[in-house]
């Protein structure tokens, strides 16, 4: 342990030329410690008047999901802290975003909650950490009625602030707090100073409103957008307990916050944490602070679900790919808002829209699209571009991208448009999102948006009526994949198969802050709900499941709940077909979709699990090269080592495969081991598919379980049958099912050539 004398000295060094130091611009570093915590107790206890001088200078002291501190510093401070022995790293604060009431009976849950013979015990027990924006309180869903008390284990709390009294918290809601010091070094930075936020747990967004009251909302009877999708709004988990986490603020969420936000989280005593928030697609896991986080979450048995991103349909887009966290994407549900675009060609498009004010009537009116004889930012209807001598009294195409969707439709307003029609670009294909616009506007496929551009630019006088069809529900087919879904490969680390599975994504609605209008800030609107879209959404929808399964098998480790949710999620749709892509008519694959779409229903009782532990993870990661120090700053022990290091990042005990074939290598093995959760005396058989590029043999082809928790291994041998690697990198796709009449534990795989 480094004594406090030597740090003593450290910090007296970089608190010295107290004139240089205000003169300079600083920001927030986060410091990583090489030895435990009470390390930098002595440090903080020996330099009392030090930090008393400099207050501000240390933001928090993280304690259980990481070794070391926030502190703010100049850039040369920040040199000289890296040189110390006692450090492991410096990193620069970095910003994070967010990835922004069918979905019971989408999910098969109502069922679940009444006649589960798996849910021997509510989930009134388990807790859900939500890491976002805030909690509105008075939400219709954290209503506590008929719910027990507090667990006696529950350490958390609910924070006072000037518009947050404590006592709004109750039985449902159990712990709102917040984490705001790297935000605020960052908005007064360089010595200006702004508008900030009221450092306070409400939610002044509706973001973390609305993933909280997705994952475990209580049951309330019509709820609605605006006449939209009524019906009774209700969590996953409606019975579970929710403790908020607000890390995101005005601009942005960050690192700093959010490792704190992890830290309480864990103290507190949470068993699921939800984290809707991604970073850059690439990040090394020990410059990820979510993985770091979430790494001391899974040692300590809680399962962390995050979003995997809405960067897609690009590949290799994914972001939160560590192994021990649950990447999601999203999907549709089998519920609509259609609209339609009729022009005065006759022809009818179909599209979605959640606007809700008065219609257009059913006289057509002019249309205008601002094609590439105009700026090229009136095309996609930016703030001031749009002409208001052509716009006035018109319908305006703009084309999807750059500005938010709601804001394209208040720049048409603006301007005295009367409506809208959305049109998607070759980067977002055919996948619609529904939005609570402030003016009448319909959103509509590429394909569409093609043919009704080309009439706009065409035709000399061209027109247009739109008309709302409100909600429809058995939408076949569905779940289609979300075309904003974040994409694999795992850039990362390749051999992993990334994301893990889908859930409901497009178009979700849930509670609400009564802060802002649905559509955002300029929205004066009030209501208790709103639709929203994104894997933000598709995230807290396992959380929730999670939540039923850590309910129903407490004994079940994070990995064997994932394992569960992976093995058997479904790749067909309601029509039977294999999921489609809603990118265009293609259809979607495991770089999509991970292992399929979510049924909780089959995950209560999986039969079988891959289940992982914190050791497995050590070997994993020594596998990737990293030097010891690389390991420490994820693992928080001090005497770690890499002597069981895996051959291949692959042979991590995973519930999917991903092949890499290489130029030389043509021939990969990998071992699993599978624990039996089901019956005694239980047999299984294998069925494999896979490509004709691909041979695939699995030894033994039958496993024998006498006994619940015995575990067996097998061996499964790739080999590529591709004479030459092409220039460009090729995936194809397989599967391997271990099944007998009662269970089918099914492994997606993707094979990957490449000349890496």
């Amino acid at each position: 342990m480094a004594s406090s004398t030597s740090i003593f000295y450290l910090l007296t060094m970089l608190l010295l030329s107290v004139t240089v130091m205000a003169l300079a611009t600083k920001k927030t570093y986060i410091v990583h410690m090489k030895h435990n915590h009470n390390a930098y107790d002595s440090l903080y206890s020996s330099s009392d008047s030090i930090l008393q001088s400099s207050s501000d200078s240390i933001l928090y002291t993280y304690t259980t999901s990481y070794n070391g501190f926030a502190v703010s510093l100049d850039t040369q401070q920040a040199q000289t802290l890296r040189g110390s022995d006692n450090v492991l790293g410096v990193y620069e604060d970095t910003v994070y975003s967010l990835h922004t009431t069918r979905t019971p009976e989408f999910l098969g849950l109502l069922q679940i909650q009444t006649h589960s013979q798996y849910l021997h015990q509510p989930s009134y027990d388990v807790v859900i950490g939500v890491l976002d924006t805030g909690v509105w309180p008075e939400s219709q869903s954290f209503i506590d009625s008929q719910m027990p008390p507090i667990p006696s284990r529950w350490r958390g709390k609910c924070e006072s602030a000037p518009d947050f009294d404590p006592s709004l918290c109750n039985k449902k809601l159990i712990g709102a707090r917040s984490f705001s010091k790297g935000y605020l070094t960052a908005a007064n930075g360089g010595g200006r100073k702004k508008t900030v936020d009221l450092v306070s747990p409400r939610d002044r967004e509706g973001h973390g409103t609305h993933t909280a009251t997705t994952a475990a909302g209580s049951a309330v009877a019509n709820a609605t957008l605006l006449g939209y999708a009524t019906g009774t709004a209700r969590g996953m988990a409606p019975q579970a307990r929710v403790a908020t986490y607000k890390v995101c603020w005005s601009d942005g969420c960050f690192a700093s916050d959010i490792l704190a936000g992890i830290d309480q989280a864990i103290q507190d005593g949470v068993d699921v944490l939800s984290i809707s928030i991604g970073g850059a697609s690439s990040t090394p896991y020990y410059f990820d602070t979510v993985a770091i986080g979430a790494f001391t979450a899974m040692e300590k048995g809680i399962f962390v679900s995050c979003s995997a991103g809405n960067t897609g349909p690009r590949s290799g887009s994914l972001s939160n790919v560590a192994p021990w966290i649950m990447t999601v994407g999203a999907g549709t549900l089998d519920r609509d808002f259609p609209a339609y675009a009729t022009i005065g060609n006759g022809k009818r498009f179909s599209g979605v829209s959640l606007y809700s004010g008065e219609g257009m009537g059913d006289e057509p009116v002019g249309l205008v699209y601002f094609n590439e004889r105009f700026n090229s930012s009136s095309s996609i209807c930016m703030p001031g571009s749009l002409d208001p001598e052509i716009v006035r009294g018109k319908v305006v195409v703009c084309d999807r991208g750059v500005n938010s969707r709601v804001e394209k439709g208040t720049v048409v307003n603006i301007a005295g448009g009367v409506g809208m029609i959305l049109a998607n670009t070759a980067s977002s294909g055919e996948g619609l999102v529904a939005d609570s616009h402030l003016v009448p506007a319909v959103a509509v496929g590429k394909n569409e948006g093609d043919e009704i551009r080309e009439y706009a630019s065409l035709d000399p006088n061209p027109t247009a009526v739109l008309s709302f069809g409100g909600t429809v529900l058995n939408v076949r087919p569905s779940p289609v994949v979300a075309s904003f879904s974040s994409r694999g490969p795992n850039t990362v680390t390749p051999q992993i198969l990334k994301p893990d599975v889908i859930g409901p994504g497009v178009n979700i609605l849930a509670g609400w802050t009564e802060a802002v209008g649905p559509s955002g800030s300029q929205d004066s609107r009030k209501t208790q709900f709103n639709i929203m879209s994104g894997t933000s959404m598709s995230c807290p929808h396992i959380s929730g499941v999670a939540a039923l399964l850590k309910a129903a098998h407490p004994d079940w480790s994070p990995s064997a709940i994932k394992s569960a949710l992976m093995t058997t999620a479904y790749t067909r749709d309601n029509t039977e077909s294999p999921l489609r892509d809603a990118t265009g008519e293609a259809l979607s694959t495991p770089w999509a979709y991970g292992s399929g779409h979510v049924n909780p229903q089959k995950a209560l009782s999986p039969g079988l699990v891959y289940d992982t532990d914190t050791n497995d993870y050590i070997a994993f990661l020594c596998s990737l090269n990293y030097t010891i120090d690389h390991v420490k700053l994820i693992v928080k022990r001090p005497n770690v080592n890499c002597s069981n290091s895996l051959s291949d990042p692959g042979e991590l005990n995973y519930p999917s495969f991903s092949v890499v074939f290489g130029n030389n290598s043509g021939v990969v093995q990998y071992k699993r081991t599978l624990t039996n959760v089901g019956e005694t005396e239980s047999v299984y058989d294998v069925a494999v598919s896979g490509p004709s590029t691909v041979g695939i043999t699995v030894s033994p082809t039958k496993l024998v379980f006498q006994q619940v928790g015995e575990r067996q291994t097998y061996t499964v041998d790739f080999v590529s049958n591709k004479d030459t690697f092409d220039d460009l990198v090729a995936s194809e796709f397989g599967s391997i099912t271990w099944s007998n009449k009662r269970h089918q534990v099914r492994s997606p795989i993707a094979f990957t050539w490449t000349n890496l």
